[in-house]
C-alpha cells in the first residue's frame, strides 16, 4: 500500500470513528434532553392517544386519560380535564402541537418514560400489564384555588393570586385570570377545531394563555414597603418607633404625594416606621430608601428572592417562574420611588407571596413548590418533595416587628381593613401601583394569617383596577386565607 492510500485509509477511519462517537453521544447521552426539548413536538404528537398518569388535586383527578376506542378496538386515550378554567394555568394541557403547565414540566413522569419508573415498567412488561404513567399529586388546596378564582370572576378584572404555606413553601393556590377550559384545545377527534380554539386564545388581547401568577411582572407598589422596612431595620438598625421625615410631598424629579387621607402622614412631621407601614406613607418610605442607599435596598430585595437585574434564570416550582427584579439604584429620585415599589421594581405575584411568607416564617423564605409527591401505578412513592430553605431574608426579631406593623394595616385605622378576618389577627399590606399612560393603577394586597401562627401567606394583584389594594385585592386575599384558617 503506497503512502497516499495509507493516509487516506487512516483519515477515513478517523472520520468513521468520529461519526460513531457522535452518534453514540446523541443517541445515548443526549437522547433524554432531545426528547424533552421544547421544540420537539413529536414528544407530544406521537404519544397523544396513549395512557398518561393522572394529575391530582385534593385527592381528586383533575387531569386523566379516558379510553375512547370502540369496544373491540385497541385502546385510544383522550386527555380529560376537570374544573373548567379553574386549574388550567397550573395543570396546563397536553396537545398534538405542544404542552404546558404540569403536563409539560412532569411529562416524562406522566407518560411513564422517566428513568425513575424503569423498574415499575419492567415489571409491567413481564406480567403483561399495560404500562402506566405516574400519578402527580399537587400541593394545591381546592378550596383556596376556588376562593381565589371566584373572587376574580365576581370582580370581572384580570389579575393573579398566589397562596403558599409559609413554613414549607407549598403552593396552596395559584390563580391566573382570565383562564380557559383546557378540554377545548385537546380534542383528538376534532384536532382542527382544537388548534383553531388555541389560536383564538393566543390572539385574545386579555391573554388567557398567560400564567400571570408565575410569568408576569408588575410594579408591586406599596406592598414593596415591607421590603423597604425590612432593609431599614436590617441595614440601619431602625425599629418600629424610629422616625423619618414625612412631608406631604417629596420632590423626586417631580412631586411625590401621599395617598393617605388628607395627603398627610403625620401632619407633615416625621413619622414612625410602624405608622408609615400602617397607613402606607409614601414620603417617609421613599426617604428611608434614600437614607439606606440603593445597594442596601437591592440586597434586601435579593434576600427575598428578587434579582438585582433582569436575567434569564428561572425558578422551577416545577413550572418555570420568571425572575422579579429590583436593581441597584444610584439616582436619588429613582431610588426614592423604588422604595415604594415603583420606578424599576417589578415582581411576580409568587414573589410577593414569598415576601409575605418570609415575614410569616420568622424571616426564613422557603423555596416554593407545587408537586407534593409522585406515585407509580401501584401508588408507591417515586418522589416526595422535601421543603427547602430559599434564604434567610432577615432576622427573626425583624420579622416579628414587621408582623406587628402589618397587623396594624388590617386594623380599624389601617389601609387594609378588608383583609381582616373576624376573630384573629391578620398581617397585611396594601399596594396601589402606577402603571403610566391612561390605564388605571394595579391594586395589590399581601398578607398572612393567623398572624401569631401563620398557616397561609397570600399575594393578590388586580390589573389596572384603578382603585386601591384595600378595596379590590384585599377581599380576594381574605377569602383565600379563610379557606385555610377557618
Amino acid at each position: 500500500m503506497n503512502t497516499p492510500i495509507r493516509r487516506l485509509s487512516v483519515f477515513s477511519m478517523i472520520l468513521f470513528g468520529a461519526l460513531m462517537a457522535q452518534l453514540t453521544w446523541i443517541q445515548g447521552f443526549q437522547a433524554e434532553a432531545i426528547r424533552d426539548h421544547s421544540l420537539n413536538t413529536r414528544q407530544y404528537s406521537e404519544r397523544l392517544t396513549e395512557m398518561r398518569g393522572p394529575i391530582v388535586v385534593g385527592g381528586e383527578n383533575v387531569a386523566y386519560s379516558e379510553n375512547i376506542a370502540a369496544e373491540d378496538d385497541p385502546a385510544r386515550y383522550q386527555r380529560v380535564y376537570e374544573g373548567g378554567p379553574l386549574y388550567t394555568p397550573v395543570v396546563g394541557s397536553f396537545r398534538s402541537y405542544g404542552a404546558d403547565g404540569i403536563e409539560k414540566s412532569e411529562n416524562a413522569l406522566l407518560d411513564g418514560t422517566d428513568d425513575r419508573l424503569a423498574v415499575r415498567n419492567f415489571r409491567d412488561v413481564i406480567t403483561g400489564r399495560e404500562p402506566e404513567g405516574a400519578r402527580v399529586e399537587l400541593t394545591i388546596d381546592p378550596a383556596v384555588q376556588q376562593a381565589g378564582y371566584e373572587g376574580f370572576e365576581q370582580l370581572g378584572m384580570n389579575g393573579a393570586a398566589v397562596a403558599i404555606d409559609p413554613s414549607s413553601g407549598a403552593i396552596l393556590g395559584s390563580v391566573s385570570y382570565p383562564s380557559f377550559d383546557a378540554n377545548e384545545v385537546v380534542s383528538i377527534e376534532e384536532i382542527t377545531d382544537a388548534v383553531a380554539n388555541f389560536d383564538t386564545l393566543a390572539a385574545d388581547e386579555d391573554q388567557p394563555l398567560l400564567n400571570r401568577a408565575l410569568r408576569e411582572r408588575y410594579p408591586p407598589g406599596s406592598t414593596f414597603k415591607v421590603v423597604t422596612a425590612a432593609a431599614a431595620m436590617e441595614h440601619l438598625d431602625a425599629g418600629p418607633d424610629s422616625t423619618m421625615d414625612a412631608p406631604d410631598t417629596l420632590e423626586l424629579g417631580h412631586p411625590l404625594p401621599n395617598a393617605t387621607p388628607g395627603g398627610t402622614c403625620n401632619g407633615g412631621d416625621p413619622d414612625t416606621l410602624a405608622h408609615s407601614i400602617q397607613i402606607s406613607c409614601n414620603t417617609s418610605m421613599a426617604n428611608w430608601a434614600i437614607e439606606m442607599g440603593g445597594q442596601a435596598l437591592a440586597d434586601q430585595a435579593e434576600a427575598f428572592g428578587f434579582h438585582p437585574q433582569v436575567t434569564e434564570d428561572e425558578m422551577q416550582v416545577p413550572l418555570p417562574v420568571i425572575p422579579s427584579y429590583a436593581p441597584v439604584e444610584e439616582d436619588r429620585n429613582i431610588l426614592g420611588r423604588a422604595g415604594i415599589g415603583q420606578s424599576n421594581v417589578e415582581a411576580t405575584p409568587l414573589q410577593m407571596a414569598m415576601v409575605a411568607g418570609g415575614v410569616a416564617n420568622s424571616g426564613e423564605v422557603m423555596h416554593p413548590y407545587m408537586v407534593d409527591s409522585v406515585r407509580d401505578s401501584d401508588r408507591t412513592v417515586v418522589t416526595q418533595t422535601t421543603p427547602e430553605v430559599y434564604s434567610q431574608a432577615m432576622s427573626a426579631s425583624t420579622a416579628s416587628d414587621l408582623t406587628d406593623m402589618m397587623v396594624r394595616v388590617t386594623g380599624p385605622d389601617g389601609s387594609g381593613t378588608n383583609g381582616a378576618i373576624q376573630g384573629m389577627d391578620v398581617a397585611g399590606k396594601t399596594g396601589t401601583a402606577e402603571t403610566g399612560g391612561e390605564q388605571g393603577t394595579h391594586n395589590w394586597f399581601i398578607g398572612f394569617a393567623p398572624a401569631d401562627d401563620p398557616q397561609v401567606a397570600v399575594a393578590v394583584v388586580i390589573e389596572h383596577g384603578g382603585g386601591s389594594g384595600g378595596e379590590l385585592a384585599a377581599p380576594i386575599a381574605r377569602n383565600m386565607m379563610e379557606a385555610v384558617v377557618l
